[in-house]
């Protein structure tokens, strides 16, 4: 059974309590050419997801989070494709999925240290403005969930 298979029987969330004091440091480059550094985001909400492109789920979310990236201003949304991949493979892939916020590939032997490894995929974290995580999702997330956390968190 693949991981995202898994995830029917087992999705769940990290409340703000529990991950409030977590202020994580994530400074990758992207597939599109840049870096991204989660400390110069400060004062904006960063929201990390953990996926893969064999990740039925994973895909699903793309329109989703690429929409929330355009829609707001004080939302940035990056990427982290958690798979063995090789960029140019993964650039035919943003271009045929749209995906237009910043996509980086992290090694699944050695992912970023400042965030636990995924349990499954996707999984998101949700990065208030002032650096710490406000919450985190294992599974699929709707933009109604994330807007949630946006608002109440202010």
């Amino acid at each position: 059974m693949g991981v995202c298979a898994c995830l029917a029987l087992f999705c769940g969330s990290v409340t703000a309590a529990e991950s409030a004091q977590v202020r994580p440091a994530l400074r990758v480059e992207t597939v599109q050419g840049g870096m991204f550094d989660l400390s110069e985001q400060r004062g904006t909400w960063v929201v990390v997801n953990f996926w893969a492109t064999w990740c039925a789920p994973c895909r699903e979310e793309i329109p989703m989070f690429a929409r929330l990236d355009a829609d707001r201003s004080d939302v940035e949304v990056i990427g982290l494709a958690f798979e063995e991949i090789s960029v140019d493979h993964m650039k035919v892939f943003i271009e045929r999925y749209s995906v237009t916020y910043p996509v980086s590939i992290v090694d699944v032997y050695a992912p970023p240290d400042a965030f636990e490894v995924p349990r499954g995929l996707p999984m998101t974290h949700v990065i208030a403005p002032d650096g710490r995580v406000a919450k985190q999702f294992l599974g699929p997330v709707t933009r109604e969930e994330l807007e949630a956390v946006l608002q109440a968190d202010q």
